[in-house]
Formats: structure tokens, C-alpha cells, sequence
């Protein structure tokens, strides 16, 4: 059980993000933005080449406080690190936090998939998960957010209309009651309010 000074330092326990076309550069913006104190866990889907291995979260990792690294398998979430999905690979959050990695099928034709992302987190995390969709092309990520609502969690977009590729949160904003749509130098800060429950919806 977590106790009530945990419960009131931070309204969310995890907090998950997809992106995609334009991925790198906003989440250079988020993460750089995010304060190395930040109380909970983040998931991370960016599409990458699946042919290739990835340097990003070392890239990530020297313009943030936070520490971010590729997930990897059996991996635990915990404050202050940033997961992120590897090339070719689905990132699904477990019971207790644990991750793991899948070569499922491609999801609207990517792998990761935010779609799945946020529907494990979903499915493990309820109303305390808080998923975000960034700049990206295709509509991945609609879907699971959509599966976040309806456990009680909280979505919140990039606006189509500032975002570099407005796919992904046009199509979220489109098809699910998004709680928060701003522009990418907004989300962090908007973050930071609703995990520590200083900003209300």
C-alpha cells in the first residue's frame, strides 16, 4: 500500500508519452523541461527504424535531469528514470511496474506501439495513469488513450494545429475526450501540475 504522503506527492503513478514524425525534437523539449525530481515513472514510445540500433536515449539522456534509458526486459519502473521502447520492440508495463518487450505483430503498422503502451498502463495503473500523445504521423496512440479514459486516467495531446506532424493528436483529439490539448512548451510544465496535483483539469 502506498501511504498518504505518497498518495498526495503525486496525484499519477505513471506517466506514459508516444510520439512519432518529429518525436526526436519534442521529446528533447519535454524531457529537458521535466525536473530531475519528478515523482513518477515515464514510458516512453518513439517510432525508430527497426533496422538499426538507437542512440536516442543516450541523446535524451545527456539534455535531461532525469535519467533515460532503452527498456529492457524484467526491467522495474521507478521515479526519476525514463524508459523508452527499443527499435522493433512492443513496451508493455506489467503488474508492479515490471516491463516487458514483445515482437507481437505490428500495430497500424509499427512496432512499438503506443497504442499497446497505454492500454497496458491502462490496464495496470487505472484512473493514477497519465498518457500523452506528441507530433507524429498515423493515428497510433488514439486508441490506447481512448482505453485510458475509460479506466479513469488522463490523456493530454500536443495541439495538432503547433504540433510539427499533427497525425497522432489529431487523431486523438479527434476520436477521445482528451483532458488537456497544448502546445509542445506547455506539456512539461502541464506534467509537472498534474502529478504533483498542483494543476486540476
Amino acid at each position: 500500500m502506498l501511504g498518504s504522503s505518497r498518495l498526495q506527492a503525486a496525484a499519477y503513478e505513471i506517466v506514459a508519452i508516444g510520439s512519432s514524425a518529429g518525436g526526436v525534437k519534442a521529446l528533447l523539449e519535454v524531457l529537458g523541461a521535466l525536473p530531475a525530481g519528478f515523482p513518477v515513472p515515464l514510458v516512453i514510445v518513439q517510432h525508430l527504424d527497426p533496422r538499426h540500433d538507437t542512440i536516442l536515449a543516450d541523446i535524451l539522456d545527456r539534455r535531461s535531469g532525469l535519467r533515460i534509458k532503452l527498456a529492457e526486459p524484467d526491467d522495474v519502473i521507478g521515479p526519476g528514470v525514463v524508459h523508452l521502447a527499443p527499435p522493433d520492440r512492443h513496451l508493455l508495463v506489467n503488474p508492479g511496474g515490471r516491463l516487458s518487450l514483445s515482437t507481437v505483430d505490428r500495430v497500424k503498422f509499427v512496432r512499438p506501439s503506443a497504442d499497446l503502451l497505454f492500454e497496458s498502463v491502462a490496464a495496470v495503473y487505472g484512473p493514477s495513469a497519465l498518457v500523452c500523445v506528441l507530433t507524429g504521423t498515423g493515428s497510433d496512440g488514439a486508441a490506447g488513450a481512448g482505453m485510458v479514459k475509460s479506466r479513469g486516467g488522463t490523456v493530454v495531446s500536443e495541439d495538432p494545429e503547433t504540433a510539427e506532424f499533427k497525425g497522432m493528436p489529431q487523431a486523438v483529439t479527434k476520436s477521445v475526450s482528451v483532458d488537456l490539448v497544448l502546445p509542445l512548451d506547455q506539456i512539461a510544465g502541464a506534467l509537472v501540475g498534474l502529478v504533483e496535483g498542483t494543476r486540476t483539469l
